[in-house]
């Protein structure tokens, strides 16, 4: 493993124009990005393909085990195309029309077929993040005639969010289901899953993943006032959430976002669930080469409150500046983490009743032991990540490497708050696996004679069980 900055938490950076060549990605990786989304509303599979092709390549040259996230882009609704200086005026009545035709400052055009049926009198659509706003007086045939109530510029393509309306469309696509084919094809290591409103959209996803014979883990996207009724089904039911403040903010109330935001990650804490932060987080770096003093507390508060993983979105794919705003991050999170004690060590009550109670013991008392003896690291043996996962969510101070015959696992666990991975797979005794890991740990200069770290696994070792064993060793 290269000798890149390492935080406890993580970072994604999304791929685009900006950043698509091997030269930028590698750029990225140096700079601190530990995941790289890919937003598939924009470009197509063969471009994918390419920058597929070379995290892996760069993988394979920097010895490290960047994670790919697939973000699909979910039923997004949109205008089509729009006179060019096309203003409506407070007060004027608008039509959306369900067609193709040319949008102008009498009425506009939309690529959601079902518009007219989902809407009632007395609902809000937002154009363009909520840049202007329009109230629905009534639906004659496919037109949705409203009242603007906040008029404007209207520009091509832009999004239509319907805060006040139960969407009816699904949230898997045609082009989803076709992106998502894709990616399962590619293996990616995680899907984001776009516009999520209850846990049986998770399931649904999952189905076609297992179907496929694949697994690849899930992040739920938080963006829809629904998403938040469910919130508690939703986490149980997928492996990470994403607190997607761009269009959550439209659907919501801007002022309750940052609410929201405090509750989700605080579950999902508890849950174990991974949790990223994500838009807007340093957008003045998409023309400036420095973030500002709001952007810099922005991204500081989101790692005190807990979050596993913060993201760059327009910053890193199409901005002026993408290397130094993965650099300016990492350098915020590296801050928080050095003179921020408060962010770790968090336990909990464990349920006697679980099936899982004596490995969740095992692992909380590993993170104890550790912040008792000042262990300079904790090591997991697993094969399925259920140590990484409880690990990280008990956010010691101690450095967590995880090691696993698992090559597909190493990539995934990237996301994840903490946790380094490295490929083992040896069926040594239990002392000689110890003095294995020992020395890998030591060639890579993360412990040094003297300093102890606490071993975790499951014995016997050839049955690869549920972490059961645990150990203080001293290095040599």
């Amino acid at each position: 493993m290269s000798d890149i900055l390492f935080n406890r938490t993580k970072i994604i950076a999304t791929v685009g124009p900006a950043s698509s060549s091997r030269e930028q990605l590698k750029a990225l990786i140096l700079a601190g990005a530990d995941v790289f989304r890919l937003n598939f509303s924009h470009g197509d599979h063969e471009s994918k393909l390419k920058i597929i092709k070379h995290i892996r390549s760069l993988n394979e040259e920097l010895s490290t085990h960047i994670s790919i996230l697939q973000d699909l882009q979910g039923p997004k609704i949109r205008l089509n195309e729009v006179e060019k200086n096309t203003f409506i005026a407070n007060g004027a009545k608008y039509i959306i029309k369900v067609d193709d035709s040319l949008g102008n400052a009498v009425s506009a055009s939309t690529t959601y077929t079902s518009l007219p049926n989902d809407v009632k009198k007395g609902d809000i659509i937002l154009l363009d993040d909520g840049k202007i706003e329009l109230v629905v007086d009534g639906v004659e045939g496919n037109d949705v005639i409203t009242t603007v109530i906040h008029g404007g510029k209207i520009l091509s393509r832009k999004g239509i969010n319907l805060p006040s309306t139960s969407v009816s469309a699904p949230a898997l696509t045609e082009k989803d289901i076709i992106d998502l084919e894709f990616g399962i094809e590619n293996d990616v290591d995680w899907i984001a899953l776009s516009f999520v409103r209850e846990a049986s959209d998770i399931d649904n996803l999952r189905k076609r993943i297992e179907k496929a014979g694949k697994q690849i883990h899930i992040v739920a996207k938080i963006e829809k006032p629904e998403a938040i009724k469910n919130i508690d089904a939703i986490i149980e039911a997928t492996d990470a959430i994403m607190v997607a403040r761009g269009d959550l903010g439209v659907e919501i109330e801007m002022e309750e976002v940052p609410l929201v935001q405090k509750m989700i990650i605080d579950k999902c804490n508890k849950a174990a669930k991974p949790v990223i932060v994500a838009t807007q987080m340093l957008e003045s770096m998409i023309t400036n080469a420095r973030p500002t003093r709001a952007e810099t507390s922005d991204v500081a508060n989101s790692v005190m409150d807990g979050a596993d993983t913060v993201m760059l979105s327009a910053e890193t794919a199409a901005g002026k500046f993408p290397v130094q705003a993965v650099r300016s991050m990492a350098k915020t999170i590296q801050l928080v983490e050095e003179n921020r004690s408060k962010i770790y060590y968090k336990y909990k009550e464990l349920d006697p009743e679980s099936e899982l109670f004596y490995n969740d013991s095992l692992v909380q008392t590993a993170v104890r032991m550790s912040q008792e003896t000042k262990a300079e690291a904790i090591v997991g043996m697993t094969q399925s990540g259920f140590t990484a996962w409880k690990l990280s969510a008990h956010r010691p101070q101690a450095h967590m490497f995880i090691f696993t015959s698992n090559k597909k696992l190493l990539n995934v666990i990237n996301l994840i708050w903490g946790v380094r991975g490295f490929f083992y797979n040896t069926n040594e005794s239990t002392d000689g696996t110890i003095a294995d890991i020992e020395q890998i740990l030591k060639s890579h200069g993360h412990v040094k004679p003297g300093q102890a770290f606490i071993a975790m696994a499951s014995m016997p070792l050839k049955k690869k069980q549920r972490t059961n064993m645990l150990k203080i060793h001293v290095v040599d």
